[in-house]
């Protein structure tokens, strides 16, 4: 149980809430059953299914993207810039700040739940179509679906790590932290932005304060891979294990912008495996893939899991 003082009204507003939903899953066509069907061929045709996915996967859960038309994070804030890993350990004012619209919004992002396209690629797992899921994410909506075998590419944001030793700390729990320390800053008091972060005030930064590691006194990160910071090593490995493994490659939600799941798309086009691609708007990848369908992933995912067990297809208006 959270302490009182962490109580985060305006996401459980019924009105809010169905804001962030409406508005943060960019425009597009309906899903046409030829797409339905073409992607229902090309997962037929798979026995050893690799899935990619990226933030687009989770707009309809409510979660902006960063980079789609109108709603993504860049559209939104024109001086949006994503987290440089030296500014994060270099700058004591900007870790502050950072943690600040982290603890504001987290309840926000806790509250999600995966949406259709995560559940249906939970069943293409349990069903043994898919041998596993590399997401570029960091919601543990995947987890959420109860996806068993996730690789996430860039971390997490549910779980807490120190820089100098081996602590780690549950982001709920840190949470609990946060707040013990800061009782004076009551959530209530900031209006939830809808991509779950807040606007504050240099005076809120300045009065804001993070623990350091109980174990050693060094800096606490969330466990994210941040621009600038690298993949581990392991998990590169393990990527490219998979690349070898697999017989095809679906990606979702993602125009492939990153160089880390990017890479994984050239080199499987490389082995000459067949790659589809779900995505709203262009990709950095569109030249090399099989197949692409333009339309949103909690539409085309359970339409084409359906046809390809013989069930009438349901598409959504």
């Amino acid at each position: 149980m959270l302490p009182s003082t962490w109580c985060c009204r305006a996401i459980h507003n019924s009105s809010v809430y169905r804001h962030v939903l409406r508005n943060v899953v960019p425009p597009c066509q309906p899903l046409n059953e030829t797409d339905a069907h073409r992607l229902a061929e090309f997962l037929s045709a798979s026995s050893k299914l690799l899935v990619v996915t990226g933030a687009g996967i989770s707009t309809e859960s409510g979660l902006p993207d960063y980079r789609s038309e109108g709603v993504g994070a860049y559209a939104r804030n024109k001086n949006f810039t994503p987290v440089q890993y030296q500014t994060f350990v270099k700058s004591a004012s900007f870790r502050r700040r950072y943690w600040l619209r982290n603890y504001l919004g987290w309840e926000n992002l806790y509250s999600l739940k995966p949406n259709r396209a995560h559940l249906t690629l939970t069943q293409l797992e349990e069903e043994d179509k898919l041998i596993h899921l590399i997401t570029q994410n960091v919601d543990r909506l995947h987890h959420k679906a109860n996806t068993k075998n996730v690789i996430e590419l860039h971390g997490t944001s549910f779980r807490v790590i120190c820089l100098q030793c081996p602590f780690e700390i549950d982001r709920g729990r840190f949470q609990v932290s946060l707040a013990d320390q800061n009782r004076d800053i009551a959530v209530k008091q900031f209006e939830l932005n809808p991509d779950g972060d807040v606007d504050i005030s240099e005076e809120d930064c300045s009065r804001f304060t993070v623990p350091d590691c109980p174990d050693c006194g060094g800096m606490l990160k969330p466990d994210i891979v941040f621009f600038g910071e690298n993949v581990p090593r392991l998990r590169v490995q393990a990527v490219n294990e998979l690349i070898d493994q697999c017989d095809a490659l679906v990606v979702c939600g993602s125009s492939l912008a990153v160089q880390s799941s990017f890479r994984i798309v050239t080199k499987i086009n490389e082995l000459q495996k067949p790659i589809a691609l779900v995505n709203i708007g262009k990709t950095r990848a569109d030249h090399l893939i099989s197949l692409k369908v333009e339309a949103k992933c909690g539409d085309v995912l359970p339409a084409a899991h359906d046809i390809l067990h013989g069930r009438n297809v349901q598409i959504s208006r």
